[in-house]
């Protein structure tokens, strides 16, 4: 049996979704599962067990109609007997509508049933969810295919001896005290609308290393580095000490070997969140007043916590909708009590630490 799956978007969709492979390939362990997405999603699937064969939908694959359509008889030529497109956009209706699968598996959408045979129906946002409704409508998405009940459903990142080696060697030539914390700090969101204010950020983060004595990490990128140093300025002098700069993942496996040495992720919800909860390093994270915490809000317990404008001021969104709120992120930033936050932070220590 050849299964593909789809998710293209950002990494915490991929992994995320790579859910899908783990719990077929304990279904069908003799399936080839082959898994879809965005070249720079792919890293965050390497070495998974589960997965036979990453396929890349490059850029200009997908703007050019004539690429597109030579890419979708490519997939045809594959024979895959179920394609579970859990991203579904034009291309990827086409690619499943064409792909002469017996399983076409996605969401219901007004259109779907062109494109699908199997069209699942989502739990509707707001839905009181165990796990996160990110989760709960991808394990909806197996039902044709998997039909006892899902116990082990968490996203799992591989890394390699030589991957945890070689952070561990980084860790050691930086001179990172091992007799302290080491904080991985998520300073950045994936788009303005979520990331918390910086000024706000860095008294989070004086107070940590005040509390903690920690060492920190930032997780960013060569072209995020004037935003890295603008928050570095922000921080007083100790944490200013307390900060090592200049080490970061250089690409997306360096970032997780380092991540998979650090006693915890604190910042902005988003993918880092996503892959530390994978690594089992505990999180703890702050989300934007407009991202949907009944989908996002994934495998929180004592050691991965985090803060959403909802659960502080829930007549606010009895009051306006997601787009009044996006529109005025930092409007509503405001409304998140520093204090509460470090109140939390300090729950958060304690937990890290037992």
């Amino acid at each position: 049996m050849k299964i593909l799956i789809i998710q293209q978007k950002r990494i915490g969709d991929v992994l995320t979704s790579s859910i899908l492979a783990n719990s077929l390939k304990k279904e069908y362990p003799n399936a080839t599962i082959d898994f879809m997405c965005y070249a720079n999603c792919a890293e965050v699937l390497k070495d998974n067990p589960a997965i036979s064969n990453i396929i890349i939908l490059e850029q200009k694959v997908r703007k050019n109609y004539f690429s597109l359509f030579k890419f979708i008889f490519k997939i045809r030529s594959q024979k895959y007997h179920a394609v579970i497109d859990a991203y579904s956009k034009l291309e990827t209706n086409l690619i499943t509508l064409f792909s002469g699968a017996k399983y076409k598996i996605s969401y219901e959408k007004g259109y779907s049933k062109a494109f699908y045979n199997y069209n699942i129906k989502r739990l509707a946002n707001g839905t009181k969810s165990n796990y996160g409704l990110a989760i709960e409508n991808r394990l909806r998405l197996l039902n044709p295919l998997i039909k006892k009940e899902i116990i082990d459903f968490k996203p799992k990142i591989f890394l390699s001896e030589e991957e945890i080696k070689e952070a561990k060697k980084t860790v050691l030539e930086a001179k990172i005290p091992t007799n302290q914390p080491l904080f991985m700090i998520g300073i950045l969101g994936s788009e303005w609308y979520k990331t918390y204010p910086i000024q706000k950020m860095a008294e989070l983060l004086d107070y940590t290393v005040q509390k903690k004595n920690a060492s920190l990490l930032f997780n960013y990128i060569p072209n995020q580095k004037e935003e890295a140093l603008q928050l570095y300025n922000l921080c007083n002098k100790k944490t200013q000490e307390a900060i090592f700069f200049d080490i970061y993942g250089k690409s997306l496996r360096e970032f997780l070997g380092l991540l998979s040495q650090c006693t915890a992720l604190i910042g902005n919800e988003g993918g880092a969140v996503n892959m530390a909860k994978a690594l089992m390093v505990p999180t703890f994270s702050l989300f934007s007043p407009s991202v949907d915490k009944e989908t996002w809000q994934i495998f929180e317990d004592n050691k991965n916590i985090s803060i959403h404008l909802k659960d502080l001021k829930p007549e606010i969104y009895a009051q306006h909708d997601e787009k009044h709120i996006k529109e005025h992120t930092f409007k509503y930033f405001e409304e998140y009590p520093i204090e509460l936050i470090k109140q939390k932070l300090d729950t958060f220590f304690n937990e890290i630490n037992n």
